[in-house]
Parts: structure tokens; sequence; C-alpha cells
């Protein structure tokens, strides 16, 4: 007799806030703590996890991701563009590409990956940890040129990451089982991709527009909450409906609303006031998706991604600093500030494991888990070094 829905939820609930109090005493990271205990009661070892949940992964990871997406939005506000300046729009995007490029080329021509598989590791590659770097910053109270510069690019790195992971995964789809010439997959798979970007800036726009025009008739911030959570999924439901990007609809949506309302802060505000059993359940099933049996897949995988991820970033944002002329100190320790890595890379995973349901979705997924437990650990100790090095922490 399986477990029933409702105890398993409990369970992942409360042991996660367990988990997380217990962990966090061994200075180890909260999101771990979480991976680790849906390793635990997931089906390859205490099998607690209910199957109405198990199955329900793709929906709850779709949900929270839109939660996440839609969060980022608020970084594509104009104002905020103006504030943050050339320096950190040069950084992020420099990041961005050099991490794509260098673990692309890293598992495609050392590995002898096809071409599709290194192009979706190097999709996942420029996505960072913000909370984690914030917390770094935190804890050694940073201050200065260099800090300033490493929270802006977190900030905003993450929404160019979903950009082109939505545009990559387009390609690697139609790459995938293909044996047509390579070139006209290529270029099907551009066109299918900005056909996903310029869909998801149609619906978000249009519903965007509306719920900003109809938001001054939402007063109290129970309703406010309300508004923002239905708004979100109807976005959601219309994205998986037309065929579109989840993540890229998402994040217009709120790039929208960030935009055309004066009291946008107030959605963003509503939403992290509910969100954190919604993490507490897609960190823990991330954890409970993992395929033990595919680990022998995995490790030389995990070991060239772990390997190449840091330089791409290092190198890319090294590069947009130098033409942003910014600095020496902070072209030089900001690609290492940029080391953690956590939720979103999590969450491109788990999109590849439900559009590739064969091993090949499995192996990323697991490769990622397995590199994103690593990273979330090693990663904080990276920024703590390039924050004293710069200056900014003493």
């Amino acid at each position: 007799m399986g477990v029933n829905t409702a105890f398993s939820l409990g369970i992942i609930l409360l042991a996660g806030l367990l988990s997380a109090k217990l962990i966090q005493k061994l200075k180890i990271p909260i999101i771990t703590a979480y991976i680790l205990l849906g390793v635990l009661i997931g089906p390859h070892a205490l099998n607690l996890v209910s199957k109405s949940i198990f199955d329900s992964s793709g929906l709850i990871s779709n949900v929270v991701l839109s939660f996440v997406a839609f969060s980022l939005g608020q970084n594509f506000s104009l104002e905020r563009f103006r504030r943050i300046g050339k320096s950190v729009l040069f950084i992020s995007i420099g990041e961005v590409l050099g991490a794509l490029l260098i673990v692309t080329l890293a598992i495609w021509l050392l590995l002898r990956q096809p071409f599709y598989i290194a192009l979706i590791f190097g999709a996942i590659a420029p996505a960072t940890a913000p909370a984690a770097v914030v917390a770094v910053t935190r804890e050694y109270k940073a201050k200065g040129s260099f800090t300033d510069t490493l929270l802006g690019v977190v900030a905003i790195d993450d929404a160019w990451g979903i950009i082109l992971f939505a545009f990559c995964l387009a390609i690697a789809k139609s790459l995938a089982g293909t044996h047509k010439f390579i070139v006209d997959s290529a270029i099907f798979g551009i066109y299918n991709a900005s056909l996903e970007i310029l869909g998801a800036i149609g619906v978000s726009g249009i519903l965007g527009f509306l719920l900003s025009k109809l938001s001054k008739h939402v007063t109290t911030p129970s309703e406010c909450l309300i508004y923002t959570l239905g708004a979100i999924l109807i976005n959601t439901g219309l994205a998986i409906y037309f065929g579109l990007s989840v993540l890229l609809a998402s994040m217009f949506l709120g790039a929208v609303l960030a935009n055309m309302s004066k009291s946008s802060f107030k959605f963003f505000d509503a939403l992290h006031s509910t969100d954190p059993p919604f993490y507490v359940l897609f960190f823990v099933l991330a954890g409970a998706n993992f395929e033990i049996d595919l680990l022998h897949h995995v490790s030389l995988l995990a070991l060239v991604y772990l390997l190449t991820r840091l330089p791409g970033e290092m190198l890319g944002a090294t590069l947009g600093a130098h033409f942003a002329g910014v600095s020496s100190r902070i072209k030089k320790y900001i690609g290492l500030g940029l080391a953690p890595q956590a939720g979103v890379a999590l969450g491109f995973a788990l999109i590849v494991k439900d559009t590739f349901s064969n091993s090949v979705g499995g192996m990323i997924f697991s490769s990622i888990l397995t590199t994103t437990i690593i990273y979330e650990l090693i990663g904080p100790i990276f920024t703590k070094y390039a924050l004293f090095k710069s200056g900014d922490a003493l």
C-alpha cells in the first residue's frame, strides 16, 4: 500500500524544515538539504513520496519556475536598466555567452557527445544563484564598486539565461535524433526558437497590459496575492497551451508589469510572501527525481561540466568587463564571484528531463543535480575569495 498524497506533502514540508535547520549548523546551503532529503525519501530509497505527487513533478516545477521567472522580469524595468549601467550589462552578457561557448565546445569536442546534448549543457551553465551571492556579501559586510557590480550582474544574468536557454532548447529539439543535414536542422531550430520568443512576448504582453490596467481595482494585500497568483498561472497555462516557453512568458509578464504599473512592486512583494513552501516542494522533488541507476553515465559529463562552467563564466565576464572599461580588480575577480549555481539551473534541467523523456533527459538532469550540489557547497567559497581579493570585504 503506497503513501497517500496528504501524508507525503506533510513529510516533504516538515522534513524539509527540519533538514534545513540541521544542515544550517554545518554551514551547508539550505537548497542542498532539500535536494538530499528528496534523494532520501524518493523512490530509490525510503519511497515516501506518493505516486500522485511524483507524477505531478512537472506541474509543480512549472508553477515554481513561473514564480522565479516572473520575479526575474522585474530586472527588465527601464528604470533598473538606467540604474545598473553599461558595466553590468556588458559583464552579464559576456558571462552568459562565455559559459555557453566553453561548456558546449568541451562536451561536444572532448566527450564526443551529440551537439544537441552539448548545447543543452552549455545553455544551463550561465545560471547562477543570486541568493547565495547576496548571502555571502551580507555575511562579510562587503561594500564597494566590486560588490555593487557583482550584485547587479547576478540580478540580471539569470534573466539573460532564460532567454538563451529557451532559444537553445528549441534548437536542440530540432537537432535531436535527426538524420538530416545539421545546418538545416539548426536553421529550423532557430526559426522555432524565434517563434517561441515572439509568441511568449505576444501572449504575456497582451495579458500584462490587461492586468496592469485592472490592477487599480486591487487594493488589499490578500487581493494582490490572489491577483498575482491567478495572473501567473493563467499566463503559464496559455504558454503551455500554445507550446511556448513557460520561463520566457512568465519573465516577460513580470517585465510588462514592472514597466507599466507604478505600483508593480506590490505584485512581486506579494509573491515573495507565499513562495517558500513551493520552493521546498520544488527542491525536494528535484532530489526525488534523481536516477541513481544513471550515475555511471553521469560521472564524466558532470566532471567536464564542473571543470568548464566556471572558467567559461570567468572568461566571458572578464571580456565583458574589458569592453565596459571597468577597473582591473573588477575584471580580475568578477567571474569568480559568480560561481554559485542552484535553483534556476535545476529548473532548466527539469524542463530538459520532461522534454527528452528518454535516457538523455534523465542523464542531463542527474548530471546537473550532481554539479548543483557541488556548486552550492564550493560556490560561496569562491565568492568570498573574490570579495576579499577585490578589497570590498576586510
